[in-house]
């Protein structure tokens, strides 16, 4: 696993800013829906691939024990900053999702993986990743896996503009015959569909509960979002938590929430 470009990556992005904004919103508010709807309140909680500490400091004021493993030094920096002006205590230590033996067996009611599987570019990775989840939460707990989804950057990002972006990754064959995005550790995010989800839970043994779009629209509106009034916003965001769950939308979400159990 490359770590280079993702630590130069979150040492220039501000994540605390996409979160406050209104599409960051969204996805953070559905997120934590799910969260609050399956692991009871003062559960232990790992959030692995912390980033600066929203989910973390968020659980943590609702009376969760959570515990913070994050790669990137930087983001621990502010992560720790953020502690102080909320007043939680959160034990927040630098590591990788890929190795969590300092973890025992069956330690956690739940484990967030909101982040580590956007960056991990081998299915051989990313089931290490689910599997050691596994090993870590109790029988009857719950692994929250967040992915980035494929169509959503083709339509948004691929197709943008004049379309010239999609040339350029036909000609450095970062697409397959079916448009399947085939991502690199320089292109930052790695970009799945469900069936290639489905395989990850088939092979790592876990059982879904539940897959559900975090954000599904709302980046396609993004631009539109700071225009609408707090009432519009907040009925918006009530469509969205309509929907979210729909199958037939799942692919077209930017993030998706797959909510697993052991088999």
């Amino acid at each position: 696993m490359n770590t280079s470009y993702i630590t130069d990556y979150y040492n220039n992005y501000n994540e605390d800013e996409r979160t406050k904004s209104r599409h960051g919103s969204v996805e953070f508010t559905t997120n934590m829906k799910y969260i609050r709807q399956y692991v009871p309140q003062g559960a232990k909680i790992l959030d692995v691939g912390a980033g600066t500490g929203v989910y973390s400091m968020a659980l943590a004021m609702d009376g969760y024990d959570v515990h913070a493993v994050e790669l990137v030094e930087h983001n621990i920096e502010v992560f720790r900053e953020n502690l102080k002006a909320c007043g939680a205590e959160i034990p927040v230590e630098q590591g990788n999702a890929l190795d969590l033996s300092r973890f025992a067996d069956e330690s956690f009611d739940a484990v967030l993986l909101f982040g580590p599987l956007y960056h991990l570019y081998t299915k051989e990775d990313k089931l290490t990743v689910l599997r050691e989840a596994k090993r870590i939460v109790k029988p009857g707990g719950r692994i929250f896996a967040a992915y980035c989804m494929n169509e959503a950057t083709i339509i948004q990002y691929i197709f943008a503009g004049d379309g010239s972006e999609m040339m350029d990754y036909l000609t450095r064959g970062l697409l397959t015959a079916d448009y399947h995005c085939i991502s690199e550790p320089a292109e930052i995010f790695e970009l799945v569909r469900l069936e290639d989800i489905d395989e990850l839970n088939r092979e790592a043994g876990l059982k879904r509960e539940k897959i559900v779009a975090s954000d599904l629209f709302t980046r396609y509106i993004k631009d539109r979002l700071p225009n609408f009034s707090e009432a519009v916003y907040q009925a918006y965001v009530k469509y969205h938590l309509s929907i979210c769950e729909r199958p037939d939308l799942i692919g077209a979400t930017n993030h998706s929430l797959d909510i697993l159990t052991k088999e």
